[in-house]
């Protein structure tokens, strides 16, 4: 089974003709049937059923592309990894949620680019709850993520980081409402709010209603005005705390805890850009408050 048979074969199926795809491909049409026919008489099954101009997958057609793609992705990164230098170069897309992109990845991002100033990277800020899903599709190469400290999933790769410390924050003493047992949650998806709602359960907190937020900032502000209470980690509100702008209470037991993790999808080549990454990530980890 030849590569530029596999090839001619994919460019038939995304042009939707023998002529077209010979025309892409800097063939001769005659090449092309010829190409369809001796890979059709090594798998001894049609692959097209010809329509006039016009050609369709068969049943097995349908069945054998996916397997010609995964053959033709293969041969790529085995050709890319006899070449590699081993110095990462080309792209690399990071999922990361909304807290770790503010706070923890600006100086791993800077220190990379001045050690690889070749990868081309690319942020993407992710729902908590889509991680495996944009890993599973290809739209990002790897994940850093706030999760439970006893997160896994068998489709991924998981690394943990390094365990968050929470903070339950409330408003100045001089600031407190009638409404500062209002609850102030970040996305209903995120990881600390259900451990949040367990919090208060367990220490029968009294709360008078909630708001939900797309991000931290406007949180941090409303419990400085005295509008609430929320569950945060500590390096989201280390300088609020430091400044004194509100109140913070450690919280010590790990039930209530969350970890940070870098992920990817456990059938991704890792690429020395990615590798490199993901060692970068664990070498900052190290300094983290």
């Amino acid at each position: 089974m030849e590569l530029r048979h596999l090839v001619t074969f994919k460019t038939i199926v995304e042009k939707g003709t023998f002529k077209k795809a010979a025309d892409q491909l800097g063939y001769a049409q005659s090449s092309v049937t010829n190409h369809i026919k001796e890979l059709e008489g090594e798998l001894n099954q049609p692959l097209f059923d010809r329509l006039g101009k016009q050609v369709t997958l068969t049943t097995f057609g349908k069945q054998f592309f996916p397997y010609a793609i995964k053959i033709m992705d293969l041969y790529k990164e085995i050709i890319e990894k006899a070449n590699r230098n081993d110095v990462p170069t080309g792209s690399l897309t990071i999922g990361a949620s909304e807290a770790l992109t503010s706070c923890r990845l600006p100086q791993i991002l800077l220190e990379y680019k001045q050690m690889y100033p070749e990868v081309n990277l690319s942020i993407i800020s992710i729902d908590n709850k889509n991680v495996t899903a944009e890993l599973q599709q290809g739209n990002i190469d790897l994940a850093l993520v706030l999760k439970k400290n006893n997160w896994e999933t068998k489709d991924l790769q998981v690394e943990k980081i390094k365990q968050e410390q929470m903070v339950l924050i409330t408003p100045l003493k001089d600031k407190q409402k009638c409404i500062s047992n209002t609850v102030l949650y970040i996305e209903r998806t995120c990881a600390y709010k259900s451990i949040f709602d367990d919090y208060i359960k367990d220490h029968y907190i009294e709360v008078e209603g909630s708001v939900d937020f797309g991000s931290i900032e406007p949180i941090k502000q409303c419990v400085m005005n005295g509008l609430g209470i929320s569950m945060l980690p500590y390096f989201t509100v280390k300088k609020e705390l430091e400044n004194e702008q509100f109140n913070g209470k450690v919280v010590k037991d790990e039930q209530y805890g969350v970890s940070s993790f870098v992920t990817y999808h456990k059938d991704k080549w890792v690429s020395p850009a990615m590798e490199s990454m993901i060692s970068l990530i664990h070498t900052c980890s190290k300094e983290w408050d």
